[in-house]
């Protein structure tokens, strides 16, 4: 009888526990937070962002979007406009980063270097005025580097809301000069910048920097071959010309925009030597033609690839009109002697006026970058600048003051306008990676211990890293 009871007390128990048991798990179910909406739902759900299309990517979502933004941010009440952007979406408990090219948006899957090493998401913005994110009308008084970064702001504070973690800036020329001036005018929102091959035009008439740098870049042979083909072809003028006559009515190219097809070709021709330092290397001196035995079509073809003969037509200036405008207003431009073509130039060097329509008004301000170059030299935090040796860019760079903090300035040894960390000599290499990944919040404990073996996050990946060498506009960085 003892046996039995004992046995009916435990059963009691038994079935009391599992009853209060289940009534906890019922609470804890209850209790449970609903699954979180998906990336998509969420992106889509901020106000005035919508969708052009989603494209797959292994291991990513990748979306193509519009957002809406005023037309001035001043004055908000006055429209708006929709400016694309794509999102490379990896996970909200990653870091991320904003890339700008400064430029059009590439509508492809792609990952700037600092997402490689960060292995983050990457939100990447169409500058704007560069079509589609045009208002129209275009009061092109509203294209201007404060207007540009207030546009990025305003992206970031929506997105912040979804991707909490740290975030980084960066952007190569153009690119790299938007993320600078991001940071000057709202040096809150970023825990770093990343800014590659950046120009630093301070007094747009002062660029005896540029006439040093290309009297001694590369070697004086490679100079001396360069600035052989670039005068023969001002000296051959007049059948090289007949070939451009001709190459126009094939394309289709017209100058209105320049004024005449000679001024186009000396443009073009006046590029040449910038363009072969800004896009190859020291050794592809070795396929520049030797001008005293060259054919018309030889100095014709090294012309084409290097400088390329549509550049100044209008069809080519289109594209970048609003570089040029910005050029013209606020960025300032370059104005190189070149003495060894002598009298052969009839033009000079243009000025950015010569490449945007003449109903476009434009007024230069001269404080605009003086203002840029102060403020980083006397307030950078957590800024890292990487340039290229034999960069023509380069000769005019952003400098780092005393009061700065945690901020470098490195240049990669025979690098061009394509610099970047991973052409840094090695210790400035790990230096530079150890500080991103510090940055954005994702260091490993060994890397914290030893910036030494500071190493990329994220896997390589082929197409997602390719860097698409679109020629950006000539007179330009």
């Amino acid at each position: 009888m003892r046996k039995t009871l004992r046995w009916l007390l435990s059963l009691v128990v038994l079935i009391g526990t599992m009853g209060a048991a289940g009534t906890t798990a019922q609470a804890a179910t209850a209790a449970e937070p609903a699954a979180a909406a998906d990336i998509k739902d969420q992106i889509l759900g901020i106000p005035g962002m919508s969708l052009i299309e989603e494209k797959p990517y292994p291991g990513y979502r990748f979306f193509v979007l519009n957002y809406e933004q005023p037309v001035d941010h001043r004055q908000p009440w006055k429209g708006t406009f929709k400016q694309r952007l794509t999102l490379l979406h990896k996970d909200v408990s990653r870091p991320s980063v904003f890339f700008t090219s400064g430029y059009n948006v590439n509508t492809n899957p792609r990952r700037s270097e600092p997402t490689t090493i960060i292995d983050g998401n990457q939100v990447s913005m169409e500058y704007r005025f560069f079509t589609p994110s045009r208002p129209d009308p275009a009061n092109w008084a509203n294209l201007d580097i404060w207007q540009a970064a207030s546009d990025q702001h305003r992206i970031f504070t929506a997105l912040k809301k979804i991707y909490k973690k740290n975030w980084l800036a960066t952007g190569g020329s153009k690119g790299g000069m938007t993320a600078t001036y991001y940071e000057r005018f709202y040096p809150r929102d970023m825990d770093g910048v990343v800014a590659y091959v950046a120009p630093n035009d301070v007094a747009n008439k002062e660029d005896s920097a540029y006439d040093r740098f290309f009297a001694k870049v590369g070697t004086k042979e490679c100079r001396d071959r360069l600035n052989a083909v670039q005068r023969e072809a001002l000296v051959r003028r007049e059948p090289l010309e007949a070939k451009y006559a001709a190459a126009a009515a094939e394309n289709g190219w017209t100058f209105s925009t320049v004024g005449s097809l000679d001024k186009a070709y000396e443009a073009v021709v006046l590029d040449y030597v910038w363009a072969f330092w800004q896009y190859s290397l020291l050794a592809d001196c070795a396929s520049v033609p030797a001008a005293a035995t060259a054919t018309d079509q030889e100095i014709w073809d090294s012309i084409d690839a290097i400088s390329g003969f549509s550049a100044y037509s209008d069809q080519g200036l289109e594209t970048y009109t609003p570089y040029y405008y910005q050029a013209g207003t606020q960025l300032g431009s370059p104005d190189i002697k070149q003495p060894h073509l002598g009298n052969l130039s009839r033009y000079g060097y243009q000025p950015p006026r010569n490449f945007v329509p003449r109903d476009i008004p434009m007024t230069f301000q001269p404080g605009a970058m003086a203002d840029i170059d102060r403020w980083v030299r006397d307030n950078a935090n957590q800024m890292l600048f990487v340039y290229g040796q034999n960069d023509p860019w380069g000769a005019e760079p952003f400098r780092i003051g005393y009061t700065a903090r945690d901020s470098h300035v490195m240049i990669a040894p025979g690098a061009n306008h394509g610099a970047n960390v991973a052409k840094l000599l090695d210790g400035e290499k790990a230096l530079a990676t150890a500080k991103i990944l510090q940055w954005a919040g994702v260091a490993p404990a060994a890397t914290l211990a030893d910036t030494g073996r500071a190493a990329p996050l994220a896997a390589p990946d082929a197409e997602l890293d390719r860097r698409d060498l679109e020629r950006e506009p000539q007179l330009r960085p």
